[in-house]
This record gives structure tokens, sequence and C-alpha cells, in this order.
């Protein structure tokens, strides 16, 4: 017997060498445009989720934000505050999930956005993608995304494995958020991996990358030229961004600046540009090599 024959519904059905379950058809999400945002470590996934949340609540839609973190900060600039994770809330009532009441999991945030942080695993344990199962089937459990016109999975790190990727299950575009530096478009150029990798399986397609926190877009715009990608939006390396996360507000709750107006409305471009909807793409991520070549130091 093979390491990988007494492990049920894997091989074949979610993309060549897979060892993950498929999504459960009950738990698939319907009615709402998905969102999953993805990048580099620390690159500002957080802070563009959740502006981007504010920014479709402005724009008069259900927002629905789904943090996927153990760190579970993903919503606290559009709540003020950490909220207690879907998984630590279950444990509390033994996994018996007819015991909570959506109130319990659910905080609404600036604009009316519905904040939820799914959290993770134990260090070293479990895995983020029956975290995010759990978290979704939660949700349909107690009607929360009837009535939901936009959901934004906000997904830790660079995707290296199948259970945080579980995201783009559900997803109809990933948003890749990178710098105009090397280490930052070698993640993107593996997250572009992994999402052709679900796409031949799930409905999710690329919708394009943001440029976040650079001055210049100049070596991200030579890898999406080089591999037939786009960058669909520009946030610079302002102040007032790094001063709305310190105040734990999103740049709408902020008061009127220069830096913080210019920034709103990207945000709002971005938010438009995603709700009329985004040509699929389907870039050809590099190999490893032609990237150092292309980006690397001499």
């Amino acid at each position: 017997m093979s390491p990988r024959d007494d492990i049920p519904n894997l091989r074949g059905q979610d993309g060549e060498g897979s060892v993950q379950v498929q999504q459960d058809p009950d738990a698939k999400i319907e009615g709402a445009k998905v969102f999953s945002v993805y990048g580099k470590g620390g690159i500002g996934k957080s802070t563009t989720s959740s502006n981007l949340s504010a920014a479709f609540a402005k724009m008069g839609k259900r927002v629905l934000q789904i943090g996927c973190d153990p760190k579970h900060d993903s919503t606290f600039t559009l709540t003020g505050r950490l909220q207690p994770t879907v998984i630590d809330i279950l444990k509390d009532v033994d996994f018996h999930p007819e015991e909570l009441r959506p109130e319990d999991f659910v905080t609404e945030g600036w604009g009316g956005v519905q904040c939820v942080e799914a959290g993770g695993p134990p260090a070293g344990t479990g895995c983020g993608g029956y975290v995010v199962g759990q978290t979704v089937k939660l949700l349909k459990q107690h009607h929360m995304l009837e009535d939901t016109d936009v959901v934004i999975f906000d997904v830790l790190g660079d995707v290296v494995c199948g259970g945080f990727a579980a995201p783009l299950q559900h997803a109809d575009r990933a948003l890749i958020v990178t710098a105009n530096d090397f280490d930052s478009i070698y993640a993107m150029n593996r997250i572009i991996a992994a999402v052709q990798a679900k796409s031949a399986n799930y409905k999710v397609r690329l919708a394009g990358c943001v440029a976040n926190r650079s001055k210049d877009t100049d070596e991200v715009d030579r890898y999406c030229d080089r591999v037939g990608f786009n960058r669909i939006a520009h946030m610079p390396d302002v102040d007032a961004i790094r001063r709305s996360r310190l105040k734990k507000k999103t740049l709408f709750e902020m008061d009127d600046e220069d830096d913080i107006i210019a920034c709103r409305a990207e945000y709002i471009r971005l938010a438009e540009t995603l709700w009329r909807g985004t040509d699929p793409r389907a870039p050809a991520p590099m190999e490893d090599r032609d990237i150092f070549e292309m980006l690397g130091f001499d």
C-alpha cells in the first residue's frame, strides 16, 4: 500500500498529486462575489482586505470579511479590537455549533461589514483547510451568507500548503498583494502557481495584483508583462496607512488628508473594478531560476 492509499477522496480530484479532501458541496457559497486575498507574510493583506471591505461598504454592498490567520487580526481595524476565533468558540461548546448564535462569532464593523476570524489550528498541529471549512459551514448553518453581496477571505502568508489554499475552493477571484521587490514577487509567483492548480477543479481565477507599500511599480510591472498578469491597483508607501493601523481604523474613518483621500479613492476604484468583474487571468508562473535572473542581483 502506498502512503496515500488510505486517504479518501484525494488523488486526481484537486490538482495533480493533491493530498486534500475536496470541498463539501453543501459548503458552497452562493449568491455573493467571493474574493481571496493572498501575498507574502507582512505585505499588508489585512490592511488591503479591511480597506477593500470598507470600500465595498461605501458602495452600498453587504460585506463579510473572514480572517484566516491564527493571529486573528484581519478585522481589528474594522471593529477596533481583536475578536475570538471561530475555532476557539467552537472548542468552548465542545464543537456543537447548534449551541452558538451568530453574535457569538460575528462582529459588525465599520460600515456594517460583518467580521469573522476563523483563526487556525494550534502551532504544529491540524490543518488550516479544516478551519476554513468549519467556518464556512458555521456561517451557512446560521444563514449568514444569504444576505451578503461580497465575501473577502484574508489568508495568511504565501500559499505553501493545501490547507491555506482552501479559500480558493470558494473564491471567484484571487487577488495578490505584492510590493516592488524580489521577495514579494517571488511569493506572488508561487501563489499564481497555486491558483492555477486550483482552477483546474474550481471556479477560482486570478483577478490581478495590488502593488502595496511601494513608491514605484516597475519591477511588479516587468514581472506581470513577462508572465501575462496585470496590476489592478497601486497603494503607495504613505505614513497615513501605518497610522490608521495604529489607531485601529480603516482609512475611511481617518480625518481627511491628501494622502488619505488619495488612498481611499484607489480602494474605491479597486472595489469597483472587482465588482464589475475582471477578465480571468491565466499567467504562466516562472521557474525559480528565471525569476532570479530577471530580478536578482548580479
